[in-house]
């Protein structure tokens, strides 16, 4: 990845996000209603933490189940992760679930059961891809190795051509990946940068959180049902089908929001500067999906409404759906794009249809 930070113009001729700042500051106030979390969050949390842990509690204690049953629970503790991911753990890590900081950080941890680890993601997360959204060597949710090819900087290789056939299977691996080596190799690179997010902490300390969490996680989800008598071979599918199944859902839902043909990947000047201020960047480089589909809304954390995300990251997602008005309108005004996906179905086609498009050989060698 490109070490030289990119900057954003500080010229905002149109007023844009001081206007919508303002009228979206006016909105809470005039509603009297917190921009953190409510009851609907909290009760959203029990739902899912439920989902994600009662088949592994059933899993350890009923030992003697059917194969069949054992891939069943496997796939329902993967919604359970993602839900818990995109949800409970992202608006945590956000400082937008409570009001309290350390509920922030109580519900930000619950990445380290799920694979994870809070300083890479929210350095990964927080500051790289919300700082530096849909930029080629900047943003690292758009690099997939030479696997798949996300923009058209990407180096292009023969192989591109079928990407839009075999990503879907390579999304799954996602938080497997995390599990295994992603938060190591992540760890190694961003101490090396010195990036952090909010105060900086000792490599020693992130290094020994790292490795502790990381034996924890790997008791909690091999060696127990191991230990209670569950065959090895059948903990080692279990576990890479419940990563597989909170991946495959974590990666469709990421990849909809910034990789379509409507989103585009501005690049930086000779100088390193942008064309845009950030506000105006996170629209050109954002689209929302399904935003009237209830479920949709429900399971993602409102990370189908990705624009006002990125534009209110601090903002609990329980309160996407009513500023949205605010941000469209706003754009509206400014003759800004707010892109936007009527349902997941034309956003999945979206997707799909953009990696066909980058998967046929450049006209310009990137």
């Amino acid at each position: 990845m490109n070490t030289t930070m990119p900057t954003f113009s500080k010229q905002d001729s149109l007023k844009f996000f001081r206007t919508l700042n303002s009228r979206v500051n006016a909105y809470f106030k005039e509603n009297k209603i917190e921009k953190t979390g409510n009851w609907k969050l909290h009760l959203k949390t029990v739902i899912l933490f439920t989902v994600f842990l009662a088949p592994y509690f059933l899993i350890i204690t009923l030992t003697n189940m059917p194969f069949w049953v054992f891939l069943l629970l496997s796939i329902v503790t993967g919604i359970g992760m993602a839900g818990i991911g995109m949800n409970v753990m992202h608006d945590g890590n956000h400082g937008s679930y409570s009001n309290k900081s350390w509920i922030n950080k109580f519900m930000g941890g619950s990445i380290y059961i799920l694979a994870g680890n809070v300083y890479n993601w929210q350095v990964q997360h927080n500051v790289l891809h919300h700082t530096y959204t849909n930029i080629h060597g900047h943003d690292e949710d758009l690099d997939a190795g030479r696997v798949i090819r996300f923009t058209q900087e990407a180096e292009w290789h023969r192989f591109h051509k079928f990407q839009h056939y075999y990503s879907v299977f390579l999304y799954g691996l996602l938080t497997f990946n995390w599990a295994i080596t992603t938060d190591f190799k992540q760890m190694k690179a961003y101490l090396g940068r010195k990036l952090s997010y909010g105060e900086a902490k000792s490599p020693k300390i992130l290094w020994t959180t790292l490795i502790i969490t990381k034996v924890i996680y790997f008791s909690i989800w091999l060696a127990i049902p191991m230990i209670l008598g569950i065959v090895w071979w059948q903990v080692l599918i279990g576990f890479f089908v419940m990563h597989y199944t909170a991946g495959l859902i974590l990666s469709i839902v990421f990849q909809l929001a910034h990789v379509v043909d409507e989103t585009t990947n501005p690049v930086p000047n000779a100088d390193g500067e942008m064309e845009n201020t950030w506000a105006i960047h996170q629209l050109y480089t954002t689209a929302n999906f399904a935003p009237k589909n209830k479920i949709v809304n429900w399971f993602t954390g409102g990370l189908n409404h990705q624009v006002e995300h990125h534009l209110f990251p601090n903002i609990s997602h329980v309160h996407y759906g009513k500023i949205a008005e605010i941000v469209k309108e706003t754009a509206k005004e400014c003759n800004l794009p707010y892109h936007e996906f009527k349902t997941m179905r034309s956003a999945v086609i979206a997707h799909f249809k953009h990696l066909k498009d980058l998967g046929q050989k450049p006209l310009l060698s990137a």
